[in-house]
């Protein structure tokens, strides 16, 4: 197996991040949802004010993986880690890099004083479903989930 490192995302990991993105869009049958651009992804994440953070998962230099997240605020549990994302390359999957991603980054909420992290799973994605069971994560069917779009 590659040798594979866990590390801070950094600004020359965007384009190979956002090409994982879109292969978990594609996954989760939504490809044609991805609407962001290289450049506004970079920005926001590397930008003045940047509004995520990230490990990824590297392999012989290349980007297998990546756990992507930021903060919410929570008005009974105070600061939280969001698991936006957590993805890795489908040549890649069942060689541990998904736990070590994971793991990562509850470990960068436990050492950032954070008092949680909360993230959502599509209810038909069984194997990640599974995954996070593993990590006693507490599944509730009581909230909907709720967007609205804003034309930028």
């Amino acid at each position: 197996m590659d040798v594979v490192t866990i590390r801070k995302a950094v600004r020359e990991d965007c384009a190979p991040m956002l090409e994982l993105i879109k292969e978990l869009a594609e996954y989760e049958k939504a490809l044609h949802e991805v609407t962001l651009t290289l450049e506004q992804f970079t920005e926001d994440g590397f930008g003045k004010a940047p509004v995520w953070g990230a490990f990824v998962a590297e392999a012989d230099r290349k980007i297998v993986g990546i756990s992507l997240y930021y903060e919410r605020y929570s008005t009974w549990k105070g600061r939280r880690l969001y698991l936006e994302d957590l993805v890795v390359t489908e040549a890649m999957r069942g060689k541990q890099i998904g736990r070590k991603l994971f793991e990562a980054t509850m470990e960068y909420g436990k050492c950032g004083n954070y008092s949680g992290m909360v993230f959502q799973v599509l209810n038909w994605n069984e194997p990640a479903i599974n995954f996070y069971k593993k990590y006693s994560a507490k599944f509730d069917d009581e909230w909907f989930n709720v967007s609205i779009e804003f034309k930028v």
